[in-house]
């Protein structure tokens, strides 16, 4: 309002209300939306609040000022006490929060500071990069050096819903590193773990240190901000508590899990329809329904799974998981293998431990007739992130790349390991039936065929062509002609 005159910048926004803190421009359209809705206002009136495109946002309405005795309103709150009781506590933002503290250093040689100080800086960097995380920044996170860390009161002066602590030990020449993840409201750990390498090259061991902890903890701060918004009522939720939701349903790996998904993520990009990572996901759902043969009206789903696609890219140019999901759907519904591989290498200059975009773009170089590089990024996804609810995706990348490199009895062994985890899917049961046919084991490819078309009765080889855009016509004949060995119908 006292800038009505002029449009408002997102930096100057992010400087003025966040003060120095890293926050995701997701969390910035949030709390346009919520500024609207209090004013009765909303995303496609914007009679109050208008979006400036490319430049920020303007204050439109009709203002008229009164003096009052106390009209003087601080720009900024005053300093908080260092002590804060939990009435004083930071109001926690609407994302999941987290502040990585300096490590302690239990050597007792004061010359690998640096180096204990240099892992959490790198540390809180890549989380940075994830759009979805709100993480506080190294200059305030830092400000616990040197004392006694309680988590609690961590949370209470950072605003912060988790805390990543850990120490260091060096011995001769070789460092051990434990990191622990915290809830900052009951104190409880939700994971941990220990990393050990030799000091021969210092800087490459920090690189790897950073990069296994944001890799694992990543789905640990997702899995317990799903477990968080499954507990709220549904009269309370808005739209990250929608997206949340149908992640969870999205990670169950079944079809009707992938259905109820979709609805979740249409309800999030509803309530906010510049949520980029909803319209991501939303059109991954439909590019996995079209991949196992589910689609009901399959010309009407293509160009809305298109449309959602190109909005996640549109929307989400700094959005990891919008570019990631958005750009390999994008590249199935449209068979533009190398926009969509654009796409995903952005997503990985964003946020280099975003598994999701590795693995994707280990299936489209896949397909565009680069098995070996595929298979390096698929190794590189299920090395970030080993318990990942989606495993079996990565573990069927390896096992079709494999194939495509008629190693055959690879490609169903790594195929066997997926079809174990979600026995209902259409990929990994068809490289099963193929590798098994090739490899000439007509009996184990013709039992993989029965049980495949068991749950997929109107699968057909010609539909499973259509829908895998192989560039090269050896590697599409390769598959097809195990598939029609082991029994499939055309």
């Amino acid at each position: 309002m006292r800038n009505r005159e002029h449009v408002v910048s997102k930096d100057e926004l992010l400087d003025g209300v966040w003060d120095g803190r890293i926050v995701s421009e997701s969390t910035l359209t949030s709390h346009i939306n919520a500024a609207r809705k209090a004013l009765a206002d909303n995303g496609q009136e914007q009679r109050l609040i208008r979006t400036v495109a490319r430049k920020g946002f303007r204050f439109v309405g009709d203002v008229g000022e009164i003096e009052t005795p106390d009209s003087s309103f601080p720009a900024r709150s005053a300093p908080r006490s260092s002590s804060k009781s939990p009435a004083d506590a930071l109001p926690l933002p609407d994302k999941p929060s987290i502040a990585a503290v300096p490590f302690v250093n239990l050597s007792g040689d004061a010359e690998q500071e640096y180096f204990t100080d240099g892992v959490v800086e790198d540390i809180i960097s890549a989380l940075s990069r994830i759009r979805w995380l709100f993480v506080i920044a190294r200059n305030s996170s830092f400000t616990y050096k040197g004392r006694t860390v309680d988590v609690k009161q961590v949370g209470r002066e950072l605003g912060v819903r988790y805390v990543l602590e850990g120490s260091l030990r060096k011995a001769a020449n070789r460092v051990r590193i434990t990191g622990q993840l915290v809830d900052a409201e009951s104190g409880g750990h939700l994971w941990a773990q220990r990393y050990e390498g030799t000091l021969d090259d210092i800087f490459d061991l920090q690189d790897r240190i950073s990069e296994s902890v944001v890799g694992a903890i990543a789905p640990q701060l997702e899995r317990a901000e799903i477990e968080r918004a499954e507990r709220k009522p549904t009269e309370s939720l808005d739209a990250y508590d929608h997206f949340l939701r149908g992640m969870a349903r999205f990670h169950a790996g079944t079809q009707d899990g992938l259905d109820n998904a979709l609805s979740c993520f249409r309800k999030a990009i509803a309530l906010d329809p510049e949520f980029a990572s909803a319209y991501g996901m939303a059109a991954w759902c439909l590019f996995s329904r079209s991949l196992n043969g589910r689609m009901n009206d399959p010309e009407q789903e293509i160009a809305e799974g298109t449309r959602l696609a190109r909005c996640a890219v549109d929307l989400g140019k700094n959005d990891a998981v919008a570019l990631a999901r958005g750009g390999h759907a994008l590249a199935h519904f449209s068979r533009d293998l190398d926009t969509g591989i654009d796409f995903l290498d952005r997503a990985l200059v964003l946020n280099p431990n975003l598994a999701a975009a590795w693995f994707l773009g280990g299936y489209l170089r896949l397909f565009r007739g680069e098995p070996e590089e595929a298979i390096n990024r698929f190794e590189h996804a299920i090395r970030l992130s080993p318990l990942d609810s989606e495993m079996f995706r990565m573990q069927t990348g390896v096992a079709l790349a494999h194939l495509i490199a008629r190693r055959f009895d690879t490609a169903s062994s790594w195929a066997a390991k997926a079809f174990r985890e979600v026995p209902v899917l259409v990929l990994p049961g068809a490289v099963i039936a193929a590798s098994h046919a090739l490899a000439g084991r007509r009996e184990d490819a013709l039992r993989a065929t029965q049980h495949l078309l068991k749950f997929n009765p109107s699968l057909r080889l010609v539909s499973l062509e259509k829908w895998l855009p192989f560039r090269r016509q050896e590697d599409l004949a390769t598959f097809a002609e195990g598939l029609r060995k082991a029994g499939l119908p055309e």
